[in-house]
């Protein structure tokens, strides 16, 4: 019985505020030492992150993973950009999407599977101002339907 034992150190809640989610995929990601120390502490952010492709590679912008206390000389910088690692079709799929006009890449969340650290990619599209009101308005109603709901319990 292998089960798949995973562990969230992020998450980009923004994300699904901002954005409608169209397609999810899941990432490899290229770490130095500290940064997977740092990762396991916890201290991970995805605030403003995104992917972008440079060279036929994904790369990973803007997150911070903070610096290792523990690590004297050879830390590493927070906010360097990260190569993803995914199979040359994913991308080449991936890569056709993104083209098309607002769409973007942005990060969801960053867990350990089996040991490995992964980020959950969502392939998302920009919410207008008034696309955010009608999501808080559902958001409310269900609110007030699981209260009526508790209450006639």
């Amino acid at each position: 019985m292998n089960e798949s034992h995973v562990k969230i150190i992020a998450e980009n809640r923004k994300a699904r505020h901002e954005f409608f989610i169209v397609d999810q995929f899941e990432a490899g990601m290229v770490l130095q030492g500290t940064e997977v120390k740092s990762l396991r502490q916890g201290r991970a952010n995805l605030k403003d992150s995104y992917g972008r492709f440079k060279n036929g590679e994904l790369w990973l912008y803007q997150m911070h993973i903070g610096p290792y206390p523990f690590a004297y000389y050879d830390n590493h910088e927070p906010e360097r950009p990260r190569k993803l690692l995914m199979h040359k079709s994913e991308l080449k799929r991936l890569y056709g999407k993104i083209r098309e006009k607002g769409h973007a890449l942005i990060p969801l969340r960053i867990y350990f599977k089996n040991g490995k650290a992964k980020v959950a990619m969502a392939l998302a599209k920009g919410k207008r101002q008034y696309d955010k009101r009608d999501s808080i308005k559902e958001r409310e109603v269900r609110r007030e339907m699981d209260r009526a709901k508790k209450h006639q319990l």
